[in-house]
């Protein structure tokens, strides 16, 4: 019901944008042929808007639109900038050499209501599956260094990489967000938030080759509820401590997901070195689990191709962390899994109300250097 009033809105928001005075992007040369590039017209645009001292607005009417790579900069004269997309925005053919597609930075006080956008990542993902020596993949969308964000029905297929990224901004809320890209395709992570505080993302719906969502060093205060994630690797903090001096992750609630063939569930995941770091009071609850391969799991032994951390254990320290009301089905025999650092043991780990089963069987948990507390019923049994 909720993502239909949000859809509603959505629609309703795109016909006022259409039928009072938004800046259509046509007006600036735009071509909904999906040939031309577009790229010129969607900044001319853009400057319109963002050099008015009143509240203004883009309108990016039905049609494919081809845009090469675009950067929306700030800071603009007023806070309430507006863009309306009925279209879909598709980047070139062929992967690129541009690590941001569509980039949006140093803004204040902006919104984005609807719209596609296709990436079109399928020859970068051949170069990757290929070996070859491929450029950096781009991600479609970026928000950078930006305050007081709302994204509200935005959809995207096939990036390149990432397909979102929100990067040192705060007060950023996304809603309704659609993400789609084969199971295959490596590296295209849903939505990745780095240095960034006070994220609300709800109401998604997340396919993809990678992380529904991922979580990297500095984020804070964040929410994510009401989830739809799979086929993809979960929704994941980290991975973290692969360098010196990053900032720790804190202050996260992940409410009412639904996993569904995904190779990990709920996951904090860190690299076998000893450069310092923390996660701390996570709140993992209300999720459910439909074949999943690892439904809970803290690895701290990440370390890909054992290189560059041998002999090494992770100095990131993980505290007070509570899984709430979990329940489906496991993929592997091992449904619980808290595979900690010896250096830094997991402390303060809460299990509530678990019931995951393996092939209509009981399942199997796993610890090391970790210790907490349990409450409720445990399935499987507990290893605290």
């Amino acid at each position: 019901m909720a993502q239909t009033m949000s859809l509603l809105l959505i629609l309703l928001s795109l016909s006022l944008a259409a039928s009072n005075g938004a800046y259509n992007v046509i007006d600036f040369g735009a071509k909904p042929d999906g040939v031309s590039d577009n790229k010129k017209a969607f900044l001319d645009a853009w400057a319109k808007v963002c050099s008015s001292t009143q509240s203004a607005s883009i309108y990016v009417p039905p049609g494919k639109f081809l845009v090469s790579e675009a950067h929306f900069m700030g800071p603009c004269k007023q806070n309430s900038v507006e863009i309306y997309i009925d279209g879909t925005i598709v980047a070139p053919s062929g992967y690129t050499s541009a690590p941001k597609w569509i980039l949006f930075q140093y803004i204040e006080g902006f919104s984005i209501f609807g719209g596609t956008l296709d990436g079109q990542g399928q020859s970068m993902w051949n170069c990757r599956t290929s070996g070859s020596n491929c450029s950096e993949a781009s991600t479609s969308f970026t928000i950078a260094q930006s305050k007081d964000v709302k994204i509200q029905g935005l959809t995207s297929v096939n990036s390149e990489g990432f397909h979102m990224l929100i990067f040192q901004s705060s007060g950023v809320t996304m809603q309704n967000i659609q993400i789609s890209a084969p199971s295959n395709s490596p590296n295209t992570d849903g939505i990745h938030l780095q240095l960034s505080d006070h994220v609300i993302i709800q109401g998604s719906n997340i396919k993809t080759g990678d992380d529904c969502i991922s979580m990297g060093a500095g984020t804070r205060n964040v929410l994510i509820k009401d989830i739809y994630c799979g086929p993809g690797h979960g929704i994941s903090i980290g991975s973290l401590g692969s360098i010196a001096h990053e900032q720790g992750v804190q202050n996260v609630t992940i409410s009412s997901v639904v996993f569904r063939d995904t190779t990990n569930g709920v996951r904090i995941k860190t690299w076998e070195k000893h450069y310092q770091g923390y996660v701390q009071f996570i709140m993992f609850q209300n999720i459910v689990m439909y074949n999943v391969s690892n439904p809970i799991i803290i690895d701290q032994r990440y370390c890909p191709h054992n290189k560059n951390c041998p002999n090494q254990t992770s100095g990131v320290k993980i505290s007070n962390v509570i899984y709430s009301n979990i329940r489906g089905y496991s993929d592997t025999e091992v449904a619980m899994k808290f595979d900690c650092s010896p250096s830094n043991p997991c402390q303060g780990i809460s299990l509530q109300d678990i019931r995951l089963t393996y092939q209509n069987q009981q399942a199997k948990s796993f610890c090391d250097n970790a210790s907490g507390f349990n409450s409720g019923t445990i399935t499987p049994p507990s290893c605290l």
